[in-house]
């Protein structure tokens, strides 16, 4: 039985200036799916997910959440309504400390910060160890882990991953894969850009292409990765 669908992106162009940073991109996201974005350095990848956050204004087209409208709403709104943004360079705040950057994470929340703390800390148990460290004094792995740690705790529906695994070694790159495979088998919703193309496709359910602020290629992961074109721009060729 088909998963009902969680986001929508039906058209939508956007530009900075006059400079076009998408154009005419559609794609949707089912419930419970790994959807991966993949495509070189300002493809648009990013730039999808800051306009599905309400970052960036919709030039035409329109976005759908759990089937509402939400292409012109406020981005803390948004975040409210179950989405929420790990960005590409994790975002931390380095002067607080773990404990309050993952307050921030909650802060629209009205009740349940424990639940979801605690769901935190079982995901990631460094976290509870260095709760009154200070962010910026951890690791650049366990940065990234801490910056997923407080998307979570805005009790997400969909959680959108921008460039991961950028500046992680490659131990803690299979770490964070096997995380954002866990989280999905929980039952998140994500929607990954990532560089690092093979990765993404060996965990995702399906995928979409991007080049120069469009959709180049769709399909399933294992389309995608079989792809003569995917595999020589993004996979190494063979």
């Amino acid at each position: 039985m088909a998963k009902p669908n969680i986001l929508t992106v039906e058209d939508v162009s956007v530009s900075y200036g006059m400079v076009k940073a998408l154009s005419h991109v559609s794609l949707e996201i089912n419930e419970g799916e790994i959807v991966a974005l993949i495509g070189a350095n300002g493809s648009g990848k990013s730039t999808l997910l800051e306009t599905i956050l309400g970052i960036h204004r919709v030039n035409s087209g329109k976005i759908l959440f759990m089937r509402k409208p939400i292409t012109r709403m406020p981005t803390d709104k948004i975040v409210a309504s179950g989405i929420c943004l790990v960005p590409e360079g994790r975002g931390i705040l380095a002067p607080m400390t773990v404990l309050e950057n993952l307050q921030m994470g909650a802060y629209h929340l009205k009740s349940g910060f424990d639940k979801y703390l605690e769901r935190v800390y079982q995901h990631f148990s460094f976290i509870s160890e260095r709760s009154k460290q200070k962010a910026g004094t951890l690791s650049g792995g366990q940065q990234q882990m801490l910056s997923i740690g407080r998307g979570l705790m805005s009790a997400p529906k969909l959680l959108m991953m921008d460039e991961p695994s950028l500046g992680l070694a490659p131990v803690m790159v299979e770490e964070l894969f096997k995380t954002i495979v866990d989280l999905n088998r929980e039952g998140y919703t994500v929607l990954l850009a990532e560089q690092n193309a093979y990765k993404a496709l060996n965990i995702a359910h399906r995928g979409y292409a991007f080049e120069t602020g469009s959709i180049v290629l769709s399909g399933t992961a294992e389309e995608l990765a079989g792809n003569t074109k995917v595999r020589n721009a993004y996979l190494g060729g063979g």
